[in-house]
């Protein structure tokens, strides 16, 4: 069985909605954030303060090569993943990529209060989320199926996915 893979700006809902997928197909989630940050015994939050983010990028592409390599799991990649071209394949090769989009509001309101976001330490945190949509607009909508989330819940969500997978129909 191929893999899920959802991937998007922060805040769009990934990790909520790997969850509701995985508990509606019984498939194991993986959160490539999660598997970089065991791997390095260090935070995303650190690595990028300590090491930088060209660092964090690398081990990034070595994991999503690493987990690509799995069937029949839900991948839940960081926001910057479809950056390089590399990780899109990775994936692509793997399973089908949903891209998770939101619109500026509705990502200030679910990132509100959370620190571990290196982005987002920035006095104007609206602008730098707008700034950072734009440019990677065109990756999300060149890497796989655009997924809008703004009022959704994860549930209605992760049906609208189940919906669009391929071998579902």
């Amino acid at each position: 069985m191929k893999n899920i893979v959802l991937t998007g700006f922060m805040g769009t809902g990934k990790t909520e909605v790997g969850k509701e997928l995985s508990r509606l197909l019984g498939m194991r989630v993986v959160d490539i954030d999660h598997e970089i940050e065991e791997s390095q015994g260090s935070t995303i939050s650190d690595i990028f303060a300590d090491r930088g983010e060209d660092y964090f990028r690398t081990v990034e592409t070595e994991v999503i090569r690493r987990i690509s390599a799995q069937h029949g799991i839900i991948i839940s990649t960081g926001g910057g993943a479809v950056l390089k071209e590399e990780n899109v394949k990775a994936l692509q090769d793997s399973g089908v990529i949903f891209c998770m989009t939101a619109n500026t509001d509705t990502i200030l309101r679910r990132t509100e209060g959370n620190d571990e976001r290196p982005l987002l330490r920035c006095a104007d945190k609206r602008t730098t989320i707008t700034s950072l949509l734009e440019q990677r607009r065109p990756y999300y909508e060149k890497a796989g199926l655009l997924i809008h989330t703004d009022g959704k819940t994860p549930l209605q969500v992760a049906e609208e996915i189940i919906g669009k997978l391929p071998w579902r129909r």
